[in-house]
């Protein structure tokens, strides 16, 4: 037998169908179908805008930066090769070549991404065409470092091939650009389309939504009715409210529960009144149990209960204090024992039922506090019951009294140590009132004492302190939710806190266990000028005021952070010039002066988002940000030289000082501060070597000539120990007997690499790292050891350079030359220039007579070349003057120098001084100066430089010797 299963599965679904949940179930189900269906399109729309965006940062971008990164290749390769050509060290040329065969590499390699990356044939034949070309500029590149002679030809076909790399490269730029361009419209077109379908989209969904939910409340509102109306008549308390059968639904089985609902209602209702009975009973024994005393009255004044507590407490009151009684009764009699209490009857025998009667009669006062006869204490209070009665406690208290007094001696201590503390305090409870407050805090913020009593409230207090001007611009609401954060975070703070008369205060936040919290306030003004001014000066240059070094390599690494989001910036490093000989002639603080000047001017020639710092000396340097073109940079340096060298009046003093200026360009010439200083001061070196005055900007070679530098010094150090070093002689010729009078000892350096180096190439770098102090006293003792082998009297020249004069040890120096060598001291002549002179005077002067003492001659080397000869020629009496060969050189054209020359002939001529010419040259120019009266000459018409070996040959020609020791 088969059975019909079909039919009970149908009508359980029908059913579930029916029910309210499945459809409110489908319904948000539609809903979520059509979100879905939009949140997908919307999806799949940024997916491709996401796509779009990919592409265009891997195709378009990254093919225009990968052909600028070969640019900047084929532009390092070709420096490397030029710097590897100028050098002649081996190992130097090695190191660039191989830098030209790694740049090549990544040259191949960055032109390999930008064909990839590429989005047109152009482009991609562009890229080929690079290479093509950088590998003709190879092949060129090669047959030139091969090649054992340079052809012209070779260099012109290299010029070539990079010219045509360059271009090819400006080419690939311009096919990448504008196939990103191309591809930028496409998206946008792409993108605006994708915008409209979802507009679209959203409408038809919003449209089917609003369909959906009207169905749904249509369905649910009518039985929702219903019930609603059965449940306010049960929250009314009509619990003979009809409720409507329901049908199969929830709603109908809410109906039915609605119904139970009220049937146990009821019955709870019947249970909880005889419940309150039992509960009565009870409340009469605690009553009668407790310590406290308990008087409860009803509505209309007779006393309902009176425990036997209260009768204790009123002990002549017993009588009314009973069930029924009319509280007027009690208020009656505490009256009448009051008026019949005699004088001088203790205080508090009548004083407790008095109070009472005030309380029972109904008294404004909820609570009273009275003393009972035997001493104790007593609180009574009164609350009203909802049936209009009252309860009126009576609480011994007794042990709180006493407590009491005890804190109020206490607190007469805190008020006078809180009276005198230096800083102001704040109390204030869970609730946000004040509840202490001392005298400090009011004299702190300027506040009348008199508002702030306990229970003000912190919002109260903080609009009388804002109306006090203490806050600026501040609200009382802003400060009152600062504090509120602060007071909610339940932990130690610390604030400061700046006042409107620039005082700083600081609050000190200490939370208490009750919800409370403590707040301190000092004033702290003084201690933050003094930090702000010890942090200003650990900054700051103290003379100037300027930036120093510290936040000057900070302001560097502000303006390299900001290089990929911002233009350039500029370097420039500044060295005034002839500062030194105004220190040296005017005094130091005439040089402080003039460098608070000096930085005047140059603070007022920067922008103030530029950065002026002074780094130590008469070194300063500029940060330029903000620089689009490097132009710009020149512009300021060429500002700055005439602004600095425009004169300066001092205390009285015409003061005239120049300003040399190195540049160096970030990014371009480098992205670290180190590096960009290093560049800068480079550029500043040249500048000086320029002829001072001027501004050069930072090139590549200049680094080149830094590390030729750097080498020359190393060798130069080495030199004097190696021996490298040898002195030259120079013959010094008497005019009157036509003989060698005596030698002038030059240095000369003979480099077993670099053959002769001229001494204007290396004397500069000895005085700069302090070689030629040691390097002089060497040559004192072998030009002494030297003229100790030669015929008397020809006597030796040494000259003393301006450092070496300066040294303590100079006098102690020429001693053992002298001693050690056996040579008369009238045989050793020392030159001084004219320039050591301008030290200071009575240094100078007690340094030259000392030498004076020793024995050897005192000559004044370059004279007419400084600034003031004449005086020192008045002080000290030297032995000869020497006229500088730029005035010897002109003699016959120019008649002004003939004039000087008879000048300084006719000066020595009167004080007794020989004078000899240097740079004699030419026949007429001897005849001259015999004519002029010069004693002596020196110079290549008479003899170059030779070493020592030639000396006695010299002796030989000129003196006629038969035998010359050498």
């Amino acid at each position: 037998m088969q059975t019909d299963r079909p039919a009970p599965l149908r009508r359980r679904l029908a059913a579930a169908l029916a029910t309210i949940r499945v459809k409110i179930l489908l319904a948000f189900a539609s809903l979520c179908l059509i979100t879905g269906c939009v949140s997908l399109y919307a999806g799949l729309g940024l997916a491709g805008i996401g796509q779009l965006t990919i592409d265009t940062f891997d195709k378009s971008l990254m093919s225009i930066n990968y052909a600028r990164a070969a640019a900047a290749d084929f532009a390092a390769m070709e420096a490397a090769f030029a710097r590897s050509r100028q050098t002649r060290n081996a190992g130097r040329q090695h190191e660039l070549e191989d830098r030209v065969a790694t740049l090549a590499q990544s040259l191949q390699e960055d032109l390999g991404v930008a064909g990839e990356r590429a989005q047109s044939a152009h482009a991609i034949e562009a890229a080929h065409a690079v290479e093509r070309a950088a590998e003709e500029w190879q092949a060129v590149r090669r047959r030139l470092t091969s090649a054992a002679t340079t052809d012209l030809a070779d260099w012109r076909l290299l010029d070539a091939a990079a010219d045509m790399v360059d271009q090819q490269i400006d080419l690939l730029v311009n096919y990448t650009a504008g196939d990103g361009f191309r591809f930028r419209e496409h998206a946008v077109a792409t993108i605006r389309t994708a915008r409209r379908l979802n507009i679209a989209g959203t409408c038809v969904a919003f449209l089917l939504s609003a369909l959906i939910t009207w169905l749904l409340a249509r369905r649910i509102t009518r039985p929702v009715a219903a019930a609603s109306a059965a449940a306010a008549g049960i929250a009314r308390g009509e619990l003979d409210t009809p409720i409507p059968a329901g049908g199969s639904d929830e709603l109908g089985a809410l109906l039915g529960a609605m119904a139970v609902m009220r049937d146990n209602i009821r019955a709870m209702m019947e249970r909880e009144v005889a419940q309150r009975r039992s509960a009565q009973a009870r409340l009469v024994d605690a009553i009668e149990s407790s310590r406290e005393g308990v008087i409860l009255a009803d509505g209309d004044g007779r006393i309902l209960i009176a425990n036997s507590q209260a009768t204790d407490f009123f002990r002549d009151l017993a009588g009314l204090l009973r069930p029924g009684v009319l509280a007027g009764e009690l208020v009656a009699r505490a009256a009448a024992q009051s008026s019949r209490a005699e004088p001088g009857a203790a205080s508090g025998s009548h004083e407790a039922e008095a109070a009472l009667a005030l309380q029972l009669g109904g008294g404004m006062v909820p609570t009273r506090e009275a003393r009972l006869a035997d001493g104790r204490w007593l609180r009574i209070s009164r609350s009203e019951t909802r049936e209009g009665g009252f309860v009126a406690i009576c609480s011994d208290i007794t042990v709180l009294k006493q407590r009491e007094a005890e804190l109020e001696s206490s607190n007469l201590y805190l008020d006078a140590a809180l009276s005198n503390m230096s800083q102001g305090l704040c109390l204030f409870d869970a609730a946000e009132q004040l509840r202490v407050v001392n005298r400090r805090f009011c004299e702190m913020y300027r506040l009348p004492a008199e508002p702030l009593r306990p229970g003000l409230p912190l919002r109260r207090l903080l609009e009388i302190s804002v109306a006090a001007g203490n806050h600026g611009e501040q609200t009382a609401s802003a400060l009152y939710h600062e504090a509120a954060s602060i007071v909610s975070r339940r932990e130690t703070s610390l604030q400061f806190q700046e006042l409107s008369d620039g005082r700083v205060v600081a609050v000190a936040h200490e939370p208490m266990a009750d919800g409370g919290w403590v707040a301190t306030y000092e004033d702290i003004t003084e201690r933050r000028r003094s930090e702000a001014q010890i942090l200003f000066l650990a900054r700051h240059d103290a003379l100037t005021d300027l930036p120093n070094r510290f936040l000057f390599g900070e302001r560097m690494e502000q303006a390299i952070a900001q290089l990929g989001r911002s233009s350039g910036f500029a370097v420039l490093c500044l060295d005034l010039d002839r500062f030194k000989a105004v220190n040296d002639t005017l005094g130091h603080l005439l040089g402080d002066k003039l460098l608070r000047q000096v930085a005047e001017r140059l603070s007022a020639c920067a922008r103030e988002v530029d950065t002026v710092a002074r780094l130590g000396g008469d070194e300063f340097a500029v940060i330029q940000v903000g620089l689009e073109r490097p132009e710009a940079a020149g512009e300021l340096a060429r500002r700055l030289v005439a602004t600095i060298s425009e004169p300066y009046e001092i205390d009285g003093h015409h003061v005239v000082v120049g300003v040399s200026i190195g540049v160096a360009v970030a990014p371009g010439d480098g992205t670290s501060g180190g590096t960009l200083l290093k560049n800068a001061d480079m550029a500043l070196y040249r500048a000086k070597a320029d002829g001072r005055g001027t501004f050069r900007f930072f090139e590549p070679e200049m680094d080149a000539r830094l590390q030729a530098r750097r080498a020359l010094e190393g060798d130069l150090r080495r030199a004097l120990e190696q021996g490298q070093l040898e002195p030259f002689y120079q013959p010094l010729i008497d005019f009157r007997s036509n003989r060698i009078c005596g030698f002038e000892a030059l240095l000369r350096w003979r480099h077993p690499e670099r053959g002769m180096v001229s001494p204007a190439e290396f004397v500069p770098i000895a005085e700069e790292i302090g070689l030629i102090v040691p390097i002089g006293e060497w040559v004192l003792r072998r030009a002494c050891a030297d003229a100790a082998r030669w015929p008397e009297p020809v006597k030796v020249a040494v000259n003393v350079s301006p450092a070496q004069f300066k040294s303590p040890l100079l006098v102690d120096a020429v001693a053992e030359a002298l001693a050690a060598s056996g040579l008369a001291a009238g045989r050793l002549e020392l030159e001084i220039t004219e320039s050591t002179l301008l030290q200071d005077n009575d240094a100078t002067l007690a340094t030259l007579h000392r030498l004076r003492d020793l024995g050897p001659r005192i000559s004044m080397d370059d004279f007419g070349t400084g600034y003031s000869s004449l005086s020192y020629l008045r002080s000290f009496p030297f032995d000869k003057i020497k006229i500088d060969q730029s005035f010897v050189r002109d003699l016959a054209s120019k008649p002004d120098c003939a004039a000087i020359v008879r000048a300084i002939t006719g000066l020595g001529a009167s004080l007794g001084m020989k004078t000899t010419a240097e740079g004699v040259e030419t026949e007429e120019q001897m005849a001259r100066l015999r004519a002029e009266g010069c004693t002596e000459g020196q110079g290549y018409l008479f003899s170059r430089p030779c070493p020592i070996g030639d000396v006695p040959g010299l002796l030989e020609r000129w003196n006629g010797l038969a035998r010359v020791e050498a």
